[in-house]
């Protein structure tokens, strides 16, 4: 009776084992997916400050990055506080109009006898914002899509590639000329049309890199662990591409400005009685020969902000990607 009493406590000290050993497994799973997210945090403060050392010496290396950088930040000011100036982008004085640069009006009036500088100031407020309202629309559709592409693959990828090829082999600038004779030309329509045609070049970037990061061992182990799709994603595969997302939303917000100037100096951009530099352009072709400053200022006030953003998008490359610094 001893005997198989004992057998019987054997036996169910086997069986409890068996049921405590996949617990015990889970459980050193979980102490090692905890250390592994600490190593994971302390590896990104590390590389946070690496970045800012690598700013820093990006910008004090390269000195036209710096001057580019101190132009748009004064581009950016003044477009803020453009309601702060003492003249109205909109009062008309046909007695003094098309008058040279003088203490009352530092770039001189236009056709209609309206401060050229006021309204340089408020035709960046516009062109800023459509820059950089379009740059957050197509920056956020072309992740989501590059990001779904690349890492589910398969038709998924063929489909979604398959849409880009489209959106890319259409004119943008014909097709959207042509939706404005269909719908409101207002700032949220001009924000949208420009980023319906702008996302598929951040969509491609996107998919290329989520097809070499989706097989990497952080991701293959996060996956292992039983993280979902949607989350890894997010937290692993998007913030390290961050780097040709910034360039990408650096081109995009140059891309949306030459744009939206293009489809103002056309007549289908910003309506009015709002301006833009490319409105600006606009208005100024007739009187070109007369006065050629009336053309002059905002072709030269799109040329710095485009040019500064492209040299800027260069700069932050060097500096956020470390295969660069060898």
């Amino acid at each position: 009776m001893a005997l198989q009493i004992r057998e019987s406590n054997r036996e169910r000290s086997n069986a409890m084992a068996k049921m405590l050993t996949p617990l015990n497994q889970a459980a050193l799973k979980a102490e090692e997916f905890c250390k592994a997210e600490k190593e994971i945090r302390k590896t990104q403060a590390d590389y946070d400050r690496g970045l800012k050392q690598n700013l820093k010496k990006a910008f004090s290396e390269n000195k036209m990055a710096l001057i580019c950088l101190i132009i748009l930040c004064i581009i950016i000011v003044a477009a803020v506080f453009a309601p702060f100036c003492p003249q109205d982008p909109d009062n008309m004085d046909v007695m003094n109009k098309m008058a040279g640069p003088s203490a009352e009006h530092w770039f001189g009036t236009d056709e209609l006898g309206r401060d050229s500088f006021t309204r340089v100031l408020y035709g960046s407020r516009v062109s800023l914002l459509v820059g950089f309202a379009t740059m957050i629309v197509s920056v956020f559709a072309g992740t989501l899509v590059g990001a779904v592409s690349g890492y589910a693959g398969g038709k998924t990828d063929v489909l979604l590639m398959r849409i880009v090829d489209m959106f890319q082999s259409v004119p943008s600038l014909l097709m959207i000329i042509v939706i404005f004779s269909f719908v409101p030309n207002n700032m949220i329509t001009l924000v949208l049309m420009l980023a319906l045609f702008s996302w598929t070049g951040v969509a491609r970037i996107v998919r290329a890199q989520t097809l070499t990061l989706k097989e990497r061992d952080f991701v293959i182990a996060a996956r292992a662990l039983g993280v979902g799709h949607a989350r890894i994603i997010v937290r692993h595969i998007v913030p390290n591409m961050i780097t040709q997302i910034i360039v990408a939303a650096s081109l995009s917000i140059a891309g949306a400005i030459l744009d939206e100037s293009a489809l103002s100096f056309l007549g289908y951009g910003v309506a009015l009685p709002k301006s833009s530099w490319g409105s600006m352009l606009q208005n100024a072709q007739q009187y070109i020969l007369y006065d050629p400053l009336l053309a002059l200022i905002p072709g030269v006030f799109i040329l710095l902000t485009v040019l500064c953003l492209n040299i800027l998008g260069d700069t932050l490359q060097y500096a956020l990607d470390p295969r660069l610094h060898k």
